[in-house]
């Protein structure tokens, strides 16, 4: 009844839907009307896990509205955050062609990564109000959004009796970030849509407002974006060693938030543990 609800007040009156499988918080359905074909997003009822995922939905529904102005990003169609008509939020967007990156063997990668590395770049020129999480409030300056939004996490570890080591970071490289780019966050393969080429980035609702090098490790998960020599050529940037130790943190926090959102998920997968904590000993062997 919740889906017949929000698309009837999207002014929908004929439509399909199924469950759309692969999200991990949000529930998903494609939805299939004369209108056109869409994709319904609705946030969970109870508490967010983690600190950082109140109101996830409004800050997608503000990176798809920008996104979509430079790069194949959906367009919104429909919001619902008053909580009025169901208790939870609701996105309706348009839906995108092709299917996820991951695990493709039938796609030109070299291509793709190309394609990626210039939308991505355009993404990053889009610039924000202050730094951090748009739904959490901002800062003034990305080192105190960055210490904040890792401050979170921590305290979120605690929370949830998760152990994490110590993170060394120095608020000096994280001084030289002077302008709030768009930045997604979890461009992995799986929300990276491809046919012949990119089609589409999608389930931007972990999005902030920081440094474009915090993009470069869900582009790279659990490997290094400098190995990417077709995605860094087209997006046009070249390493410093600052650089190299702010990727090092921004992997630090991804991972962190990893393995803490595990417990509130219940995961038991003792391999994925293993491949994200050896991960997060690597970033931590460049930051010490």
């Amino acid at each position: 009844m919740t889906v017949e609800l929000i698309l009837a007040q999207a002014d929908l009156t004929e439509f399909t839907v199924r469950p759309l499988g692969g999200g991990t918080y949000n529930e998903v359905f494609r939805v299939t009307s004369p209108e056109g074909d869409f994709v319904l997003k609705v946030s969970p009822s109870g508490r967010p896990g983690l600190t950082y995922e109140r109101n996830l939905m409004r800050t997608e529904a503000l990176f798809c509205r920008l996104g979509h102005a430079v790069a194949p990003v959906p367009e919104v169609v429909h919001t619902d955050f008053s909580r009025a008509l169901v208790n939870s939020d609701a996105l309706l967007t348009t839906w995108l062609p092709g299917r996820p990156l991951f695990g493709r063997e039938d796609v030109d990668r070299p291509l793709v990564r190309r394609q990626l590395g210039q939308a991505v770049a355009a993404l990053h020129e889009v610039t924000g109000p202050g730094f951090g999480y748009p739904q959490l409030g901002l800062h003034t300056t990305w080192t105190a959004a960055f210490l904040a939004m890792f401050d979170a996490v921590k305290a979120d570890a605690r929370r949830y009796g998760v152990e994490l080591p110590g993170i060394p970071l120095d608020p000096a490289v994280f001084d030289e970030v002077k302008r709030p780019a768009l930045v997604h966050f979890d461009l992995w393969d799986g929300n990276i849509l491809t046919d012949t080429g990119l089609t589409g980035l999608v389930d931007g609702e972990r999005a902030f407002w920081g440094d474009p090098v915090a993009e470069f490790v869900s582009l790279a998960l659990f490997r290094t974006i400098e190995d990417d020599e077709d995605f860094l050529t087209s997006y046009g940037f070249e390493f410093t060693d600052s650089a190299r130790v702010r990727l090092a943190a921004y992997q630090a926090y991804l991972y962190s938030i990893m393995l803490v959102e595990r417990v509130p998920r219940g995961s038991t997968d003792q391999a994925m543990e293993s491949l994200i904590t050896n991960a997060l000993t690597r970033a931590l062997d460049v930051l010490a």
